[in-house]
């Protein structure tokens, strides 16, 4: 018997209904079915294409899946990195409890892969330290906007590269909150589930590769929390400015925006009979460079490759003598026509389907590698030629996220 499920999907997305609904997914069998990375699921998932993209099924009782959907929808508008909703599925015909009673439908993340690709041997290698700075500032982004997780850990979380860096996206909210302030208590307490559940990962990648507990990275969780820790005391301590200091107010917000974070208000609070002043500043998302890359080049990218290609501008910005506000306006427009647009279509012609800011920051980092061993400056052209000549190193393909 065909039965017909109730779908809420968003627009400019498909609608499903192709799909056989009647089955639980793990019993399709269909043309859009696709394999990409994954992880360990508490559920069942499966992948599916079409022309505007991939999208990740996730089949729950319906209950969790309506709480899922509208979580991460709430928590879109405040962070990019959370998955994005699509679509959520009822099927009225099976029990509310059922594991098959309800789906949701959110877009793959591009070029993503779990935590487990990035393994070298039976831990992380030198990929350890980006692991920590990703997976700490991710946490306290999502506690900042009063988001407890509950069943915080490495596999509910894909991850991409960032320049040189890592980028986490949450992408499983089933069991978590959103609050109007998230309390102490109420971090610590994620904290102390993370910590267990990466112990757990950990002492899994150690037993997949034939090595005793003892040598498991069972600190990793903790050294989690310890990088949290300084960052959320980075951004929350309140700053005390004395009569003649001020110019420290320019200095806390230049290095909340060097973390990535944008600071949407500042409170100055009279102390000490009105001698000094008190800083406290609410931070919004930590996507600072991609917002401010946007405004000036209309291009989306994640927030460490938005670091890095502001940097180039700042090059060039230098090299051409560009100081005036209205001259640096004239230079970012001349720059994106002349350097950064050539450049990409370039790559985009050597590199096809291919995440391309990510390999333009690679050509960047590569460039300047030129630039230091030939001791001169060494323009995009040449830069460009060298590095393709040495076969792209550097470059990231998403089909082998861990290439160096």
């Amino acid at each position: 018997m065909i039965r017909t499920p109730r779908l809420s999907v968003r627009p400019e997305h498909p609608d499903f209904v192709d799909l056989d609904w009647s089955e639980p997914i793990s019993n399709w069998v269909s043309s859009r079915l696709v394999s990409m990375p994954e992880g360990i699921h508490r559920h069942p998932v499966v992948f599916v294409a079409y022309a505007q993209g991939i999208y990740a099924i996730k089949e729950l009782p319906i209950r969790f899946a309506r709480h899922e959907f509208e979580t991460l929808g709430a928590m879109e508008e405040i962070t990019r990195h959370v998955a994005v909703p699509v679509g959520l599925v009822e099927r009225p015909w099976i029990d509310e409890s059922s594991e098959s009673s309800g789906a949701v439908i959110t877009a793959y993340v591009s070029h993503a892969f779990p935590y487990r690709h990035l393994v070298f041997g039976h831990d992380f290698g030198q990929r350890r330290g980006s692991l920590l700075d990703a997976f700490a500032g991710l946490l306290v982004e999502l506690h900042l906007h009063g988001f407890y997780w509950g069943d915080c850990s490495l596999s509910n979380t894909l991850y991409r590269w960032d320049a040189s860096s890592i980028e986490a996206v949450m992408i499983d909210a089933e069991t978590s909150s959103i609050y109007g302030h998230i309390s102490r208590g109420q971090r610590l307490e994620d904290l102390a589930i993370m910590e267990i559940n990466v112990a757990g990962e950990m002492a899994d990648i150690a037993a997949e590769h034939g090595v005793s507990i003892d040598d498991a990275d069972l600190s990793l969780g903790f050294d989690i929390s310890a990088r949290y820790a300084a960052l959320w005391d980075e951004l929350t301590t309140s700053l005390v400015v004395t009569a003649g200091d001020h110019y420290r107010i320019r200095h806390r917000i230049d290095r909340l925006n060097t973390l990535g974070f944008a600071v949407e208000s500042i409170d100055l609070i009279p102390v000490d009979d009105g001698v000094n002043v008190k800083m406290r500043v609410k931070v919004g998302g930590r996507q600072y460079h991609s917002e401010r890359l946007r405004q000036i080049a209309g291009i989306d990218t994640s927030e460490n490759q938005a670091r890095s290609i502001l940097s180039d501008l700042s090059y060039h910005e230098a090299k051409l003598g560009l100081t005036s506000a209205t001259r640096k306006s004239v230079g970012a427009m001349k720059w994106r026509s002349l350097v950064l647009e050539p450049m990409i279509h370039q790559i985009t012609i050597d590199l096809p389907d291919q995440p391309v800011y990510q390999a333009y920051c690679d050509f960047l980092a590569y460039r300047l590698k030129v630039a230091t061993e030939r001791r001169r400056n060494v323009e995009n052209a040449e830069a460009y030629e060298a590095w393709k000549d040495a076969g792209f190193p550097g470059f990231r393909g998403s089909d082998d996220p861990v290439a160096v």
